[in-house]
């Protein structure tokens, strides 16, 4: 993860409207030469991040790790102290308890699932003392995850009220002594229908900041005894929809194997917000926390001014029930395997039955097969130069990028992204017939081309003219030759899924989750199109605006702590290994093996464009099974000459 520390005040410009002037991305170098593109590292997974791959115009490949942990936030509040001797309760609306009744009823019939705002909750010139002292008195770390992008501030949880810091901050102290307090915990549990005494004093609290660019994915926010989540919004007062920052709620997401055959069931989990609450300043969003229900996400803030927040959870002594339905348990499972991508053209399955192409049945690269993709792929490629280099480059690197790599006949050309009305009819932009929507949210969205057999190729049109490409050469049995040479594994064995899918700006992504998780090694063929001309390449190089495809090493589950960390924007132990940057005409090979997982990061609002891609996944023989032949033969060997 990329984590920097700077001034609260810098990033958060929100009293004048300033644009965030300290927000910065970590750039790869770029490289010349056959076109070849080199990966560095940009991101972790789970919830931290930051490494990216560059162009290879021939052969550059760096690998730059930046990893880093944070300790639990949460904390047990046994003693009550602040700053003031005034009382914590002065500085809320003295209306808060006439609207208990008022609030109780909005939060038992709201939907998807109970919440409530309250707004006007605290006297407004103390909430705005507390968010002067934020941006004036602390420092805030740039954290980034397959799930997130953010500034968090000072965690209130952990700040002692005798540092130096806390004397800073009275107004903060004042708040902090407020939600650590008995009778908020008594008034929380009466607007929710909590049982009494169900809230215990572990409380916790941290400020984060949005700026231009941040958002938090889809999940339902359920680690350890996490009870009540809230969210205390410091925007400004003329804060206005069209700059985002919105909560969204979503219905319960269903995985492909808990759909069946319900339609209902499965429209009500598209991977749509039914919902939008406002970032309102002087408000205060709230939900109890449930397991596979409580699915909510943070929208890209759209705007030039961030959006300032503190967010925590009320407690209760035990977990809740139904634990397995929860987001962090669903993508630590692997039973989800459905969810890695869709199988392969009708054509390519009725092959594989009648084992005609199989890599026993499949002769070396020939002449005949040079000719045959030389009608797609640029020459320079096919080269035995061109080739041998791409496989020095695979032998060293496990992986290789290929920069205009297709002939421009067969690349698409896409327009630079326009800008647009974030109403709710934005989250269905793009969806047809042919492109569907993929979810659930909290693994992934983005939209899946589906061909229509019976209609002619039209390959003045995206979706088609990439199902001729994925149809006719990467599925070939000349591009499984051709990839068994430049990557030295041999021939694949097999193609165990291929996708063409596409990613809208401000919209999709996946996540990494361990349904991903293959069982043998595996090649990942992903050929990449964007819109990078002017200064679109930078911007997708810089990761700034999302896109890249990150590969990260899985933490063995017999190692996951069951309560997790209480910070909502924590890391995982999963180390990132590489991250390609989204690049035009680009083809991008991986050796992938049984503890790797990958995913594409949301892509900004501001990227040039949208991301399309080609994905595909070939069995391959793995390194342990060459290395078992290898002994066996030595061992029939063996026994030959002893015979003799």
């Amino acid at each position: 993860m990329k984590e920097e520390k700077v001034e609260t005040n810098d990033v958060c410009r929100i009293s004048n409207g300033d644009k965030l002037e300290n927000e910065q991305g970590e750039e790869g170098a770029s490289s010349d030469g056959i076109d070849l593109q080199r990966p560095s590292k940009r991101i972790k997974q789970g919830n931290d991040a930051n490494a990216n791959a560059n162009p290879i115009d021939g052969t550059t490949l760096d690998k730059n790790v930046e990893a880093s942990n944070t300790a639990d936030t949460s904390l047990d509040i046994t003693d009550t102290a602040a700053t003031s001797e005034q009382d914590p309760r002065d500085i809320l609306s003295p209306t808060l308890q006439s609207q208990k009744e008022t609030i109780q009823k909005s939060y038992s019939t709201a939907e998807p699932y109970p919440y409530a705002q309250i707004f006007d909750m605290f006297d407004p010139d103390f909430l705005n003392a507390v968010k002067d002292e934020i941006k004036t008195q602390t420092t805030v770390s740039f954290k980034e995850s397959d799930l997130f992008r953010v500034y968090q501030s000072i965690d209130l949880a952990n700040l002692d009220p005798q540092s130096l810091q806390a004397k800073t901050l009275k107004n903060v102290m004042r708040l902090r002594q407020l939600l650590y307090s008995q009778e908020l915990r008594t008034f929380m549990e009466e607007v929710t229908g909590l049982a009494p005494g169900t809230l215990t004093n572990q409380i916790d609290c941290a400020c984060n900041c949005h700026a231009p660019g941040c958002h938090l994915l889809c999940h339902d926010d359920v680690i350890g005894t996490r009870k009540i989540s809230y969210i205390i919004y410091l925007t400004e007062p003329d804060w206005k929809p069209e700059e985002g920052g919105a909560l969204e709620l979503y219905n319960p997401q269903l995985d492909d194997d808990d759909s069946d055959s319900n339609s209902t069931a499965v429209t009500k989990s598209l991977p749509i917000p039914v919902k939008r609450a406002w970032p309102v300043f002087n408000s205060m969003a709230f939900f109890v926390v449930t397991p596979g229900s409580s699915f909510h996400a943070v929208q890209e803030v759209l705007g030039d001014r961030p959006r300032l927040s503190l967010q925590g959870w009320f407690h209760a002594k035990d977990p809740p029930p139904n634990m397995e339905l929860a987001t962090l348990q669903q993508l630590k499972s692997k039973k989800d395997s459905s969810l890695r991508t869709t199988s392969p053209s009708k054509k390519v399955e009725a092959a594989e039955e009648d084992n005609t192409n199989t890599a026993d049945t499949l002769d070396e690269f020939t002449e005949e097969d040079r000719e045959y993709l030389k009608r797609y792929i640029q020459p320079e490629f096919l080269s035995e130069e061109g080739m041998k280099e791409i496989q020095e480059r695979f032998e060293n690197d496990s992986s290789a990028q290929l920069k205009n790599f297709l002939k421009p006949t067969w690349v698409p050309k896409l327009q630079p992204s326009k800008s647009f009305v974030y109403d709710e009819s934005y989250y269905s932009s793009g969806v047809t017939k042919e492109w569907t929507l993929q979810g659930p949210a909290h693994k992934q969205r983005y939209l899946k081309y589906k061909h229509d057999d019976s209609a002619s190729d039209d390959t003045l049109v995206v979706g088609s003219l990439l199902n001729h490409v994925k149809v006719n050469v990467f599925e070939s049995d000349a591009m499984k030759k051709y990839l068994g040479f430049v990557t030295a594994l041999g021939n694949p064995t097999g193609i165990n899924s291929s996708e063409i899918r596409q990613f809208r700006p401000g919209l999709d992504y996946t996540v990494a989750h361990h349904g991903l998780l293959v069982d043998e090694s595996v090649l990942d063929a992903t050929m990449c199109f964007v819109h990078d001309e002017n200064d679109g390449s930078d911007a997708w190089e810089s990761g700034d605006v999302g896109g890249f495809e990150c590969y990260i090493e899985a933490e063995d589950s017999d190692t996951q702590s069951s309560s997790g960390p209480a910070d909502e924007y924590s890391e995982d132990d999963d180390t990132e290994l590489l991250s390609v940057s989204a690049s035009n005409n680009t083809l991008s090979l991986v050796y992938r093996d049984p503890g790797t997982m990958r995913f594409v990061k949301y892509i900004g609002s501001s990227a040039p464009s949208g991301r399309f891609d080609i994905c595909m996944e070939y069995s391959v023989v793995s390194e342990d099974d060459d290395e078992a032949e290898e002994e066996e033969a030595a061992e029939e060997e063996e026994d030959a000459d002893s015979s003799t």
